[in-house]
């Protein structure tokens, strides 16, 4: 689970979208080269530091994800067993796992370059995947393809497939045995205390 998590690099090169109507790859392509830029100026960043990696990721990530979309995926049926208050307190714990997860990311970035694919839509698609591959000397190249939604003339992400595997089904599995064991809250309580001990890190 770290590695393929830890492999999203590219995940965290999706920027705030200024110009809704580009198209989601031209779109994606263009923030991505900023953010590269900016990483790889930021000596800070580069050495660890995961604070100002988080900024970053909160000003550049987080307004193109749909972390509630991408929290019920994950969550299955059981989300439709959760109450408005706990959908909405998974949803919070969930988006700051993947926060602070993409942030450490960040930080160990050297150099990769992005691939992106051609990507066919018609004009009046609404869901679309977004191809591309990772590519570094002296590592496999690795496959990253985001899954995005058009509401309201706006691109989200709501899923990302790493090397063949969806990050939100990868949660599905853990986060059935957590309610199983201890309910919804139970699993808010273990996201909750997950996060707390990486910020603590």
């Amino acid at each position: 689970m770290k590695r393929v998590i830890g492999l999203i690099v590219g995940a965290l090169l999706i920027a705030s979208a200024a110009a809704q109507q580009v198209a989601p790859d031209v779109l994606m392509k263009n923030v991505t080269n900023d953010v590269l830029n900016i990483v790889s100026k930021d000596q800070d960043i580069q050495n660890g530091n995961t604070a100002k990696a988080i900024a970053l990721v909160e000003a550049k990530v987080l307004p193109d994800f749909d972390f509630q979309r991408m929290t019920a995926l994950a969550m299955g049926k059981e989300w439709r067993k959760a109450t408005p208050d706990q959908q909405s307190a998974l949803t919070s714990e969930f988006r700051t796992l993947l926060v602070r997860t993409y942030s450490r990311a960040l930080t160990s970035y050297r150099n990769q370059t992005i691939e992106f694919k051609p990507t066919k839509m018609a004009g009046d698609e609404t869901d679309v995947t977004v191809r591309t591959e990772i590519k570094q000397p002296g590592t496999k190249s690795v496959s990253i393809d985001y899954a995005m939604e058009k509401a309201d003339s706006t691109w989200k992400v709501y899923d990302i497939t790493v090397s063949g595997i969806s990050l939100v089904m990868s949660f599905r599995d853990q986060f059935g045995q957590e309610v199983l064991n201890g309910g919804i809250d139970g699993l808010i309580k273990t996201l909750h205390t997950k996060n707390d001990l990486r910020a603590k890190a």
